[in-house]
Parts: C-alpha cells; sequence; structure tokens
C-alpha cells in the first residue's frame, strides 16, 4: 500500500522493507565476583558488637538503679521504725515524769507534800 501525501501532488514510495538479519550469538555473561565482602561481614559484626555492649550497659544500668532503689526502701523502713520507736520512748518518759505518778510513789515510800502554811521563800539577793 503506498502512503499518500496529502499536502503534495505526488505519491510517497513505500518504506524500504527491513533487512532480515542473523541475531548475534550474545555472549553469556561473565560470573559477577563479590568485591570485598569480608571488609562488609566485619562491618556488621563491629555494629552488632557496638549495639549489644550498648544493650549490656543499659541493663547494668537499670540493675544499679534497682538496688540503689532496694537500699532506699530498706532505709526508708528503718527510718519509720526509729521513728515508732522513739514516739514510743518519749510517751515512756513522759509517763515516768508525770506529777501523779511521782505523787504516788513517793506516798510508798512514806513521804507526804509539805503543807502549804510550812512554805516559806528564802531571798537570797544579789551578791556584789
Amino acid at each position: 500500500m503506498a502512503a499518500v501525501d496529502w499536502f503534495g501532488s505526488t505519491a510517497v514510495a513505500d518504506p524500504p522493507a527491513p533487512s532480515r538479519r542473523r541475531p548475534r550469538p550474545v555472549a553469556a555473561p561473565a560470573p559477577r565476583r563479590r568485591a570485598r565482602s569480608g571488609r562488609r561481614v566485619t562491618g556488621w559484626i563491629l555494629w552488632i558488637s557496638v549495639f549489644a555492649a550498648l544493650l549490656a550497659g543499659i541493663v547494668a544500668l537499670n540493675v544499679a538503679v534497682l538496688r540503689a532503689n532496694i537500699a532506699v526502701n530498706k532505709l526508708n523502713a528503718r527510718e519509720t521504725q526509729l521513728q515508732e520507736q522513739n514516739a514510743a520512748l518519749a510517751s515512756q518518759v513522759s509517763a515516768a515524769s508525770a506529777s501523779l505518778r511521782i505523787e504516788a510513789a513517793a506516798r510508798k515510800l512514806g513521804l507526804v507534800p509539805a503543807p502549804a502554811s510550812d512554805t516559806s521563800y528564802l531571798d537570797l539577793g544579789r551578791r556584789r
């Protein structure tokens, strides 16, 4: 079939048919060589080792904080125990120094309070 030139007056010839060439044999691809795979593996081992060391450091830090918290809790419990003990001792001192108890102990020993009429005061004055 001939191509038609719509804007020209002459007909255009058919394009030449493609020549049938024999395809070139394709050479087998050369095997790819792994370049520096040892260096790549060494880098990964290095990064994994660094990461493992960081994780071990974090675990050690957490263990140290946990031990410190346990020690603080023991100290708080001991402080509470000592405060309760001090309160009990203060109560015993207060009870022992109560005037009614002292008066009762004195009566058991045969002591009696002095009558108010026999009470007198001494004026020591100031020495110069």
